[in-house]
């Protein structure tokens, strides 16, 4: 779970599913032509249907999952589905960029390292879901996995999707309000599920940094700089300068913060963080 959620205003014109899936609530808004049309209800399906097919591939919650049999040793790469190697090269680069405050093999108290591509596996997952939401001519569409979110903003007559960014140490209120017209919004930290991050380099746990917050383009890569960013502790903001988001919100232990306006993308300049 992540520390993200569309707040909006009470609209009929707004149209909302929700389902429980991954081990999370995965949930939309839809605006516009195709909000309440069959052919958003049949798009809605196939984002579901999406998710099923990676949850099924990638969890590392179940035992029968291709990732678990790779990991195994029961299975090589060439014997896996395409997504598999799509995904373990993200999370190479994601390595390799982070300085391995990322990665896709995390230690064990066995001394081992078991292959877990989850920290890649939601962003990418939802964002390549949303790609059935995209095909509705003149609808808005805002996608939540798990508070990780997907936002497109078909019309620009229409306002912007306000993301709310939750306090990490008091879930149940706001740090900050941003509009995001289109991209990918994502949250790390440890509010919702305790201390389930890991400095793969060490095994410890990171410090110095409450939660980070990542607007980008593309979700896959909002969701992991967020985490690498939370990963790399006092080095949060530093490493996050040398990235090519949006912008970013990094919590500090202390309850500080630190906003980076990075690059601003012209098809949807930087967004502003309000409190």
């Amino acid at each position: 779970m992540s520390g993200t959620a569309v707040i909006e205003r009470a609209d009929d014109r707004i149209q909302r599913r929700v389902e429980h899936l991954m081990g999370m609530p995965i949930s939309l808004a839809l605006r516009g032509r195709h909000a309440a049309s069959a052919a958003g209800d049949e798009a809605w399906q196939a984002v579901i249907d999406q998710l099923r097919h990676a949850d099924a591939i990638f969890s590392t919650y179940r035992p029968d999952s291709i990732i678990n049999r790779l990991d195994r040793g029961e299975l090589a790469v060439t014997e896996c589905p395409a997504e598999i190697a799509e995904v373990l090269a993200l999370g190479r680069e994601a390595e390799r960029i982070s300085g391995g405050a990322f990665s896709i093999e995390l230690p064990t108290g066995d001394g081992r390292r078991r292959l877990d591509p989850s920290g890649v596996v939601k962003g990418w997952a939802a964002q390549r879901a949303v790609q059935f939401l995209a095909c509705l001519d003149d609808t808005d569409f805002c996608l939540s996995a798990g508070g990780d979110i997907v936002c497109h903003t078909a019309d620009p007559s229409r306002s912007a999707w306000r993301i709310g960014i939750e306090h990490p140490r008091d879930p149940s209120t706001l740090i900050a309000m941003v509009p995001v017209r289109s991209g990918g919004i994502a949250t790390s930290g440890t509010a919702h599920r305790g201390a389930h991050l890991i400095d793969p380099r060490t095994g410890g746990a990171p410090s110095g940094v409450a939660s980070v917050t990542v607007i980008a383009s593309s979700l896959t890569w909002a969701d992991i700089d967020a985490t690498a960013a939370y990963v790399q502790g006092r080095d949060a903001a530093q490493w996050l300068q040398t990235r090519p988001i949006r912008s970013a919100l990094v919590v500090w232990a202390d309850g500080t913060t630190t906003r980076l306006p990075t690059y601003t993308q012209t098809e949807d300049p930087t967004p502003r963080y309000t409190d």
